[in-house]
Formats: structure tokens, C-alpha cells, sequence
């Protein structure tokens, strides 16, 4: 027989199973020795009180022998000679919408500017040793994405999109561990999750597929506004009747490009601020009231949100045990993001601190039309890059110090690899963006205790937090609203907000073409 129960326990209990059977047991007027097994379905962390629990879904199998579930790919054909499909990018949208297709029977060509997985690593560390960026090969562009090499943290609230379940299940299938789809905020770690996308890769191309490195698009080709294929850098034509658009959001050549071709974009509102260090002791002290947080609790996330004069300052992506990057995607540029390694246990911890912004502020690049956010992001990022040094190094005031609007007199080590610059970042960050981050990590330090401290470091900018372009779209059925086999998908499109959203967009997408496929059978 087996039974679903919800549990709140302690932390090392939740850990052993022979402890969490006695518990279950006990809480349930059960016989203990008839509990086989009991399997954890869903976990969260409850750290609202001082003593923190963990909340349990839990199956309990009595008098009954558990066997562990495999999950397996879907079945899938050969489609090496079925109708094929442009797929530009090979992030999260652009591979999943590859599976789909493939699933659907029709063959995917995938082409990706970057380079494979292993490759990306040697551009990796050119950015942070010699501060050499690759236009086409480092954080943001290679195969899997940005999610790739900054973090690959799973958790969405966009559980309305879509089938969260089965894309985690598709991750699985792939190599990922089982935990993912029990952990309330899942998270696969930046050394791990290169593995599980070259795997992806293989399955593409093990049924039929096509997957092209080094392969930029510089031309889409048009008759009668009606997609006819690709030109790539290289000069190679590739023709095709369909394309999904999975470029990730910091594509800006593709946005120039669809705008010189008078194919219509529209700027779209995004969030853009600051990228602060901590050390991981602290926050786990703030977030589970300790001194210290032992061995049955993993490293603690934060998540804030405050209303500053009708602007919202927000974390965003917050790395526990992490560290920051640097992202920047062209030379004369500086960009910082953070990741963790699947144990998080680096001794830091880093969250992205940004700003709402609307359509009027990017009012003084009007001439640049649609594009005016991108020149608006551009500014931010090329000021750091020119107060830096002209190196990676990045832009850096003490937490205090930046609320005060003081130089700091010298910044500690932190895990930015490129190193830091002292510099008052009121002279990087517009005025108004500036005295909102101030008021907000006021605010927040009125909330986490110990949270404003002149230990923790500011690094600036966070700038890349999503698109700063939408690509409309038809509703139902998710052309173009101009072009007709144009599909734009995904976090450069304006669709999506990580891993698991961009993932069923592209699936969405890849739906969509098969129906239109198939009505025409």
C-alpha cells in the first residue's frame, strides 16, 4: 500500500531515512517496520521561525517493495529526412524546441554562433585572466546558453506557461539528478549542467538532427515577407520555410538587423542595477537567525522586493555560495552576473540588486527607435568599462560607502576574478537609478538585519537581468506578427525568464510549427 503524507521536520531529519521513517510512523500511528521506503515528492524550506523546518511531500510505501522510477526520454524517430526547421540559438529555447520538433517528426537545424560546451571554457577564462571578450564565445553566447556557465537555477513562477514537470523530466532524462523536481527551487549548478547539454546535443543529432557551432546569422532572407532561410557569416545559404528566433536577450546584432530589415520590433521595459557580494555566513545568520548554520541546511538564498517612489528594487538571480562574473558579450564593455557551483559552497554569496524601468526612460535615445533600451544599456556598460581602466576589471564601492555616495578607500578581495576598481558608482549609474538603489538597500536593511554592512561590496553594472526587445508575436500562433515562418522565442523575444520558461517557450514554438506542418498534410 502506499500513502502521501505532508510533513514539517527538522532539517536532519528530512536528511535520514531511517529517522524520517520512525517520524512518519510516529506522526501517523503507523508501524514502523511495515514502512519500507519513504519518498520525498516535494521539499521546501521554512525559515520563517527561529528553529527552521523543512516541508515534506512524502509517498510512503507499506508492506510494499519501492522501486525507484526511471525516467526516460520520449520516443523519438530518425527525422534526417523530414521537413526542416531554422533554429537559431542554442540556449534553453532553442534546445528544447529541437527535442520538440524532433518528437514531432520534423528535423531541426540548430545554428549556434558560439562554440560547444568544452570550447566555451577557453574564452571563459580569456575574459577573466587577460580580459580578452569573444564576441561570439563567453557568458552570454556558446552552446546552452547563457544558463550555462551563470548558474542554472530552475525555479519559475510561470507555472501557467506550461509543463514545468516535463521539462525538468527532459533534464533527468539527460543526466540530471532526481532532485531537481522534488527541490521547491531547483538548481543544477554551472559544473554540472554542461554535461547534461552536450548530452541534449547528442540526442539531436543521434535522431537526425543538426546542431552548427561557430555558425552566426547575419542575414535572414525574405520573399515577400515570407522567411526563405539564412545567410551566415561564413556566407553559407540555408534555406528553410520556417526559423525559430532563440537568440537570448543579449543578441543585439540580430535586433539591429530585424530593425535595418524594417521587420518590426518594439522596445520593451526591463530592469537594470547593481550586483552585490556578501559573505555567505552572513546571509545564512540573517536567513535562519543562527550563528551557525550546520550541516543539514544548504547555504541560504534571499529574495526582497521593495517600492521605492513607484519604482520597483528587487534581488535578482541570487547565487548562495557563489561568485560574480563577468559577462560582457563585446569588447569596451563591462557586465556582471553570478552563478554557483551545484554544492554551493563557495564561502560567498551574490544576488543582482536592480531597478524597474519604464519605456520613458530611455526618452534621450529616441533616434535609435525600438533600439532605444539597447543604447541605453550600451551607455551603462561601456562608462564602467572606461572607469575600470578599460579592462574587465569592474566598478566597485563598499555597500555602506554607496548608500552614503562615498568613495570607498579600498575594496576587499571579492570573487569578482578580473579584480575591482574603486570608483563612486553615481558616475556609472544614471542619477535616478543610483538614488533608488540608495533608498531601496536602506529599505532592505531595515528588513534583513545586518544586511547593510560595509563588508559587503557593490559591483556595477547588473544590466542584462532580460531583453531589452520585444518581437511581437501573434498570440495563437506565435509568428510573427509580420513575417510569416518567423517564430521569435524565448528571453531575447521578450517571452521568457530563465532556463525553465525559455524551455517551454521553445516547445511552444516547436508545437505550433508541427500543427501548421500537419494542416497541411
Amino acid at each position: 500500500m502506499q500513502q502521501e503524507f505532508q510533513l514539517q521536520v527538522k532539517p536532519e531529519i528530512a536528511q535520514d531515512q531511517e529517522q524520517l521513517k520512525l517520524f512518519v510512523a510516529k506522526k501517523n500511528r503507523l508501524n514502523a517496520s511495515n514502512i519500507n521506503h519513504v519518498e520525498i515528492l516535494k521539499k521546501s524550506i521554512d525559515a520563517r521561525q527561529k528553529n527552521v523546518k523543512i516541508n515534506l511531500r512524502v509517498r510512503v510505501f507499506i508492506n510494499e517493495t519501492f522501486t525507484e522510477q526511471t525516467i526516460d526520454l520520449p520516443h523519438y524517430n530518425d527525422v534526417s529526412l523530414a521537413k526542416e526547421v531554422i533554429i537559431i540559438g542554442a540556449g534553453p529555447a532553442g534546445l528544447f524546441a529541437a527535442l520538440k520538433l524532433i518528437e514531432k517528426g520534423l528535423k531541426p537545424i540548430v545554428l549556434e554562433r558560439g562554440k560547444n560546451v568544452r570550447d566555451r571554457r577557453r574564452d571563459l577564462a580569456a575574459i577573466t585572466k587577460n580580459h580578452i571578450v569573444n564576441e561570439d564565445s563567453n557568458y552570454c553566447f556558446g552552446e546552452g546558453g547563457a544558463g550555462t556557465y551563470s548558474d542554472g537555477k530552475l525555479y519559475t513562477r510561470s507555472k501557467k506557461r506550461g509543463d514545468v514537470n516535463r521539462i525538468l523530466e527532459l533534464l533527468i532524462a539527460h543526466g540530471a539528478t532526481k532532485n531537481i523536481a522534488i527541490d521547491a527551487h531547483p538548481h543544477i549548478g554551472t559544473n554540472k549542467l554542461p554535461k547534461i547539454i552536450q548530452a541534449i546535443r547528442e540526442t539531436i543529432i543521434n535522431y537526425g538532427g543538426r546542431v552548427l557551432f561557430n555558425t552566426r546569422v547575419v542575414d535572414i532572407l525574405l520573399k515577400n515577407n515570407e522567411i526563405n532561410g539564412v545567410q551566415t557569416q561564413k556566407g553559407d545559404i540555408i534555406n528553410a520555410k520556417k526559423i525559430i528566433l532563440a537568440t537570448g536577450h543579449s543578441a543585439r546584432d540580430i535586433y539591429e538587423l530585424l530593425h535595418q530589415k524594417e521587420i518590426h520590433i518594439e522596445a520593451k521595459p526591463f530592469a537594470l542595477g547593481v550586483r552585490v557580494e556578501h559573505s555567505q555566513q552572513l546571509i545564512d545568520q540573517i536567513q535562519y537567525h543562527c550563528d551557525l548554520r550546520g550541516d543539514y541546511l544548504p547555504p541560504a538564498p534571499y529574495s526582497i522586493v521593495k517600492q521605492v517612489k513607484n519604482r520597483g528594487v528587487y534581488s535578482f538571480c541570487m547565487c548562495p555560495g557563489g561568485v560574480i562574473a563577468p559577462c560582457a558579450t563585446s569588447p569596451g564593455e563591462v557586465v556582471t552576473n553570478g552563478w554557483s557551483p551545484s554544492k554551493r559552497d563557495q564561502p560567498t554569496s551574490n544576488s543582482g540588486i536592480v531597478v524597474e524601468l519604464k519605456l520613458e526612460d530611455f526618452s534621450p535615445f529616441q533616434k535609435f527607435g525600438p533600439l532605444a533600451g539597447v543604447e541605453f544599456q550600451k551607455q551603462i556598460e561601456q562608462s564602467a568599462w572606461h572607469l575600470a581602466g578599460e579592462t574587465q576589471k569592474v566598478p566597485a564601492q563598499r555597500l555602506v560607502d554607496f548608500t552614503k555616495g562615498k568613495l570607498s578607500n579600498n575594496i576587499p578581495k571579492t570573487s569578482y576574478q578580473p579584480g575591482t576598481t574603486s570608483v563612486e558608482l553615481g558616475t556609472v549609474l544614471p542619477k535616478f537609478i543610483y538614488q533608488t538603489l540608495q533608498d531601496g538597500f536602506e529599505q532592505f536593511g531595515k528588513s534583513m538585519k545586518g544586511y547593510l554592512t560595509n563588508e559587503a561590496v557593490v559591483h556595477a553594472p547588473e544590466s542584462r537581468t532580460s531583453s531589452p526587445i520585444r518581437i511581437p508575436r501573434d498570440h495563437k500562433t506565435l509568428e510573427h506578427v509580420q513575417i510569416k515562418g518567423l517564430y521569435p522565442c524565448g528571453e531575447g523575444a521578450g517571452y521568457a525568464g530563465g532556463i525553465i520558461s525559455a524551455a517551454i517557450d521553445g516547445e511552444k514554438c516547436a508545437e505550433q510549427i508541427s500543427l501548421v506542418y500537419s494542416e497541411k498534410k
